[in-house]
């Protein structure tokens, strides 16, 4: 139901289902590229209070949007499963974690950590898929990962240590995605159900925060509220984009806006915040761009050579 109705009120707007679900993706992984900015304005604010605002916001957001589109059957559908309910309180987790990093490297100067990060996430799915689902890695897959390590190396001597904030943001990400696949639901039914599993934390927090007369909502000035306000906002309307054009695309095309939310956060971290970019940081950029074009060409012709395949089989038949 819930994906019903978004779908029907999205494509209002874009009759050609390839255009409206290219201008989705620009729109999600766009806004994602961007998030930096949003977050950046918040630095006076403890990273979890931030966090604590995201989940209790979030939650407030999608449950109006469930409650409008009519989605708690489905909410309901999904904890009726033990199974379910086990793997959603883990995904919880993660993203928790991973919107913690996230903020906490754009709050503390690290936006180019995050950037390393979510370049590095697709090559950690291709790993975690041959860990946990038994996927076997075709050559350039190999070659690309390969050439992705070899890129974190300057990076870990120039640094004294393994950049644990890149790798950090890259696998949690990474096994959220996995679980994800062993739990399929939709995104904003989902992402009410982890929220809501967050939330009781989240609002003690807050509480706590409030008592001791720390709290960055009520003590702080306007501009700061409405940041606070709106973080479930601009976290559940990029994911609602991402499904919609999830339906719309195919895998491969969808695959290639993903390098769109960490190009953004390079772009900002170099130009706009002015962090620092040295030989080491260049050789790391340079194999993992290297890595992610083998790995894009190597999903490439994979696609093409199965899209053969039921082409052939279908004339057969």
């Amino acid at each position: 139901m819930v994906r019903a109705v978004y779908e029907r009120n999205a494509g209002t707007f874009c009759p050609n289902p390839a255009a409206a679900g290219f201008l989705y993706a620009l729109g999600a992984y766009g806004s994602w590229g961007l998030l930096p900015v949003y977050w950046k304005q918040l630095t006076s604010v403890p990273v979890l209070e931030i966090l604590a605002h995201r989940v209790v916001w979030s939650l407030v957001f999608t449950a109006f949007l469930l409650t409008v589109w009519s989605g708690w059957r489905e909410v309901h559908a999904a904890l009726s499963s033990r199974r379910n309910l086990v793997t959603l309180l883990a995904t919880s987790l993660l993203i928790a974690t991973n919107w913690l990093l996230f903020i906490w490297a754009v709050t503390h100067g690290e936006v180019l950590a995050s950037s390393l990060g979510y370049f590095l996430n697709p090559l950690v799915n291709v790993v975690l898929g041959v860990l946990f689902l038994g996927e076997r890695l075709r050559p350039l897959q190999v070659a690309s990962i390969a050439l992705a390590g070899i890129g974190v190396v300057p990076m870990a001597v120039s640094a004294g240590g393994l950049p644990w904030i890149s790798l950090a943001l890259a696998l949690s990400f990474g096994l959220y995605g996995l679980l994800r696949k062993v739990a399929p639901m939709a995104p904003l039914v989902s992402l009410t159900i982890e929220t809501a599993l967050l939330s009781p934390v989240a609002v003690f927090y807050l509480a706590w925060r409030e008592v001791r007369g720390g709290s960055a909502l009520w003590g702080g000035d306007a501009h700061t509220a409405l940041l606070l306000f709106f973080a479930g906002i601009v976290t559940a309307v990029p994911l609602l984009w991402f499904a919609s054009a999830a339906e719309r695309l195919r895998l491969s095309t969808l695959g290639f806006f993903q390098y769109l939310a960490p190009s953004g956060h390079f772009l900002l971290a170099v130009l706009a915040y002015g962090e620092a970019f040295g030989l080491a940081h260049g050789v790391a950029f340079g194999c993992i761009w290297g890595a992610l074009a083998v790995y894009s060409m190597d999903a490439l012709r994979a696609q093409r050579a199965q899209h053969s395949v039921e082409l052939a089989r279908g004339t057969a038949s």
